[in-house]
This record gives C-alpha cells, structure tokens and sequence, in this order.
C-alpha cells in the first residue's frame, strides 16, 4: 500500500512498491494525461511534478512517493500553468500532442524557479523532454510569451 497525495488529494494505492508512478497513475488512477513514451526516462513524455520537481514518472517506484505530493497535468492551476496552457494555444505548439503535457510540465517547472528565464535557460530547462514532431521553437516561442504573461 502506497499513501501519498495527487492533485491535493490523499490517496492510499495498493500496488507494488516497486511499480512506476505512471503506471499508477495511469491504471490505478485513471488520470491519462502523463504519457508513457520511452520508459526509461529519455523523452519527458511522462514529467509528473513530485514535491514540485519534475520527475520522470516512468523511472520513480510509487514507493518513492510515499508521504509526497505529486500533480499531474490534470491539476495544473497556478498562474504560471495557465499561461503556458494559453501561450501553447496561441504559438500552435501542438502537432500530434502526445508529448505536451510532459512539456508543459516540464515547462511549469522552468516557470515557477526562474520566472524570466533567458530563450537559453529555455533551451537548457527544456532538454530532457522530446517532441518527435520537432515544434522545439514554437515551444520555446510559447514558454517565452507564458513569461512575458506571469
């Protein structure tokens, strides 16, 4: 049994401690939005936010959680979220989408520590999260206008 709070809920899983959070969140949750992509932490598809850090959620055994807050795209609401989510809009960032939460969180992240940040802060923060369709400047583009809005 794991016990650890998602999106401000306390929640108790019983799952093997050494199954990865995705899958929790996922399948015992329900909660879609955190991607599987590569599972060993190489492409960001999965970027889940524990104790506000980006966390792969592919590489973390949910007994790593245990007594931590974890937020998924799902919760995303703090000023900084909802201006990545209008600038990812408004730049056209998506193309087949399937790596943008991850980016976004990822980006979130980038947000709350460096509300400023330089284009290469961006590029740096951003490194570890792969778009397959190659929108690498159109995020960038829409993490600079969140910044701007924040």
């Amino acid at each position: 049994m794991a016990s650890f709070t998602i999106n401000s809920e306390s929640i108790e899983v019983d799952a093997n401690p050494n199954t990865p959070l995705l899958w929790v969140v996922r399948e015992h949750l329900k909660l879609t939005g955190t991607k599987f992509g590569c599972g060993v932490g190489l492409c960001g598809a999965c970027t889940v936010h524990v104790d506000g850090n980006s966390t792969f959620a592919c590489m973390t055994p949910v007994s790593a959680v245990e007594g931590k807050e974890v937020t998924t795209i799902e919760a995303q609401s703090n000023p900084a979220q909802n201006a990545l989510k209008e600038a990812w809009v408004a730049e056209a960032v998506p193309q087949c989408g399937y790596c943008q939460s991850g980016q976004i969180m990822r980006a979130a992240t980038l947000l709350e520590n460096n509300p400023k940040p330089s284009r290469e802060d961006i590029v740096n923060h951003m490194r570890t999260n792969i778009c397959r369709c190659g929108t690498y400047n159109r995020i960038i583009k829409a993490i600079e206008r969140a910044a701007e809005e924040v």
